[in-house]
């Protein structure tokens, strides 16, 4: 291996399966749910490629039928934590010292297993867990995971090929370390391939982990872990622990090797854990890299020249797929008055044919919001939006949770452009649209620019190129990844690389070569093949 110069071919995205009716992967993939949902599991913690039990249990439910058991995962105390850190640093010694495409062969074995044998096992779990449609499991669970595991092995390769130049007489090199220590990953929810990124991206370049999911992601993200095992992932290199997310992240940020965090969840969490790693500073071995994608407040304006039917459209996919639960979904609208009525009335008859239940039942296009803090962080929403003068509900606003926690997509209209439900994230299925005088187009750009914390995601509908320069220029800082006449959700890895700044995130784009860049500290090596014997320049000569 050492005698070769080898290559890993520039991947292609991985085909999305449209689960049609009569399709074979319908059918085999309700199949898998099925057998999934009635076969009670016990989810323990893997610390060093061992099962491990906990202190204690917690119980799985699925959002969208709350009442039924999945099966259980263990609870991790703080000696556990100590085990799992000392377990990655064992596997760091052996781990960072192989071959980069030993490492790019463990996952790119995983991408296909994704692909193939455990396609169907991923997707069925992600519409369990998580209440995705199929569609949206599809897309999440199965393609960008495997895409983030095929492009993050091109670009590792990239980054390695990366070398400065050489003068007469010398030879420079850079090599492409991991991080002294070991990285602590915390995923969200709402993502089966950002639970499996956040790990593997660290890992494939050489890095050790310590991995805390979401506990409400915990079905799915055992089979994530099946996957890394089926691709031959050595003990100890990513180390899955449930538990107290208080009592681990302190436990995590207490050790003298914790060398950075890969995070996704709340601006809230993300801050804090920042704060703890500042006053914990003079302890570490090394600076700690800080990567997080935070929260959005995303939005969509549209110029009085905007296509009707396409606004609309947007309306509804970017703001009520999966649940509006996205980090991208569009939860804030400004709409010109000369059009709003008929935008609105498009998006209420679109929502009007939209069906809401299950995951298993594929024709329906809303499930279930992910739990019971979130379904009345929402209703809460929704009934002081009833009782404020400042907005009305537009259509939507019903709730019920006898069974599952099902919201139905909510439009708000509301003569106040920072009102709080234009400034705050809720993370439902709930948008809130201002509509603004024609005339005042560019005062509602700065009123875009300046109205959110965050500024993730955005986009602008609009058929004058020149207003679309202006738009692009004027909204330069309030999204990380801005869309021209698109919904602003739907990022592909490769090609549309993800992140936002402000309150959002440090925009180290996932996906991407830059998140990579994070995860390595060169070294720079100089070696000197025409030795001088005299201290003396010319000019002392």
């Amino acid at each position: 291996m050492n005698n070769s110069n080898i290559n890993i071919p520039y991947p292609s995205n991985e085909e999305v399966l449209d689960y049609a009716k009569g399709s074979p992967e319908r059918k085999s993939v309700l199949n898998t749910y099925k057998e999934l949902y009635k076969k009670k599991i016990t989810v323990f913690l893997k610390i060093n490629g061992e099962n491990l039990k906990g202190d204690s249990t917690k119980k799985m439910t699925p959002p969208h039928d709350h009442k039924h058991i999945l099966g259980e995962y263990h609870i991790a105390n703080k000696t556990q934590i100590k085990t799992a850190i000392s377990s990655a640093l064992k596997a760091r010694d052996k781990w960072s010292k192989m071959h980069w495409t030993r490492r790019a062969s463990i996952f790119l074995k995983a991408a296909d297993l994704l692909a193939g044998p455990y396609r169907n096992r991923i997707v069925a779990a992600t519409m369990i867990a998580q209440s995705k449609t199929v569609h949206q499991a599809e897309i999440d669970a199965a393609c960008e995971f495997i895409d983030f595991l095929r492009f993050n092995a091109f670009y590792m390769q990239e980054i390695y090929q990366n070398q400065p130049e050489s003068s007469p007489g010398m030879w420079n090199q850079l090599h492409y370390r991991p991080l002294e220590g070991f990285i602590y990953s915390i995923s969200p929810f709402n993502f089966t391939a950002i639970s499996g990124n956040l790990s593997a991206s660290a890992a494939l370049m050489g890095n050790v982990v310590v991995w805390k999911p979401s506990d409400h992601q915990i079905f799915s993200a055992q089979v994530v872990m099946e996957v890394f095992e089926a691709a031959g992932l050595p003990n100890g290199v990513i180390n899955m622990v449930m538990g107290d997310p208080e009592m681990i992240t302190d436990t995590v940020l207490a050790s003298k090797d914790f060398a950075g965090v890969h995070y996704t969840g709340s601006t809230f969490v993300f801050q804090n854990i920042w704060k703890k790693i500042g006053s914990n500073i003079s302890n570490y071995k090394t600076y700690p890299k800080i990567v997080g994608e935070t929260g959005g407040k995303d939005f969509i304006i549209a110029h009085s020249s905007a296509n009707i039917n396409e606004v609309a459209t947007a309306i509804v996919r970017g703001a009520f797929e999966y649940q509006g639960q996205k980090c991208s979904a569009a939860s804030r609208v400004y709409l010109p008055k000369s059009k709003t009525e008929k935008i609105l009335n498009e998006v209420k008859r679109q929502l009007n044919t939209i069906k809401i239940g299950s995951p298993d039942d594929l024709g329906n296009f809303v499930t279930a919001v992910i739990h019971e803090e979130a379904f009345d962080r929402i209703v809460n929403a929704i009934d002081k939006i009833n009782a404020d003068s400042e907005a009305d509900i537009f259509c939507g606003g019903s709730y019920d949770k006898s069974i599952g926690y099902f919201i139905s997509p909510t439009v708000v209209t509301t003569s106040n452009p920072n009102y709080f439900s234009m400034e705050k994230e809720l993370f439902g299925p709930l948008v809130t649209v201002f509509s603004y005088d024609d005339k005042k187009w560019h005062e509602t750009l700065k009123l875009v620019d300046q109205t959110s914390i965050y500024a993730l995601t955005g986009a602008v509908f609009c058929e004058d190129r020149y207003i679309i320069d202006e738009a692009i220029t004027a909204l330069e800082n309030c999204a990380g990844n801005f869309y021209l006449n698109d919904k602003p959700t739907g990022a592909v890895v490769g090609q549309q690389p993800f992140g936002g700044a402000r309150a959002s995130g440090t925009n180290d784009k996932a996906g991407s070569v830059f998140n990579l860049l994070r995860w390595i500290s060169p070294r720079m090596i100089k070696e000197n093949f025409v030795q001088v014997t005299d201290y003396k320049y010319p000019f002392l000569k």
